[in-house]
């Protein structure tokens, strides 16, 4: 394959991540939303909105695998798809650390006196960081590993 071919394959890559972006935005969108039908919260659109969210990841990781597998194999590129699989490592922590975010801002919301409900976000905010952290980390050795393939 040409160049050009791994650099179209690096751009899907950024496109995808852009996505992935966006879905987390509206998956916190639509669990604020949710938050705001309590105390008797509307559990069937939230259900919907976790199913199409989780429909927009699967589908999203899938695609990223592919290229991982084409860097990989098709390219030569093993530290680029080594990169891809760290970061589907930390966005899988991710995810597990935003539903923890969110189960825990509905019990501070549902028992406003437990003070520990605000610690508990507190952390799961301060590991999030860390997240983020490390997964700009990754993007950035990705970035600069990958202007190779220009």
């Amino acid at each position: 394959m040409a160049p050009s071919d791994c650099k179209t394959l690096i751009q899907r890559f950024y496109h995808l991540q852009s996505e992935r972006l966006e879905t987390y935005r509206l998956f916190e969108e639509g669990h604020e939303a949710y938050l705001r039908t309590g105390p008797h919260y509307d559990f069937e659109r939230y259900r919907q909105l976790v199913h199409e969210i989780t429909q927009a990841f699967c589908g999203i990781s899938k695609e990223v695998l592919e290229i991982k597998g084409k860097l990989h194999h098709s390219f030569d590129r093993p530290d680029l798809s080594e990169h891809i699989e760290k970061l589907q490592s930390k966005e899988k922590d991710k995810l597990q650390l935003t539903a923890r975010l969110q189960l825990a801002r509905q019990q501070a919301q549902d028992h406003p006196e437990d003070e520990g409900c605000r610690e508990k976000i507190q952390e799961i905010k301060q590991d999030i960081i860390k997240n983020r952290e490390a997964l700009s980390d990754i993007m950035q050795d990705f970035k600069y590993d990958s202007e190779e393939c220009d």
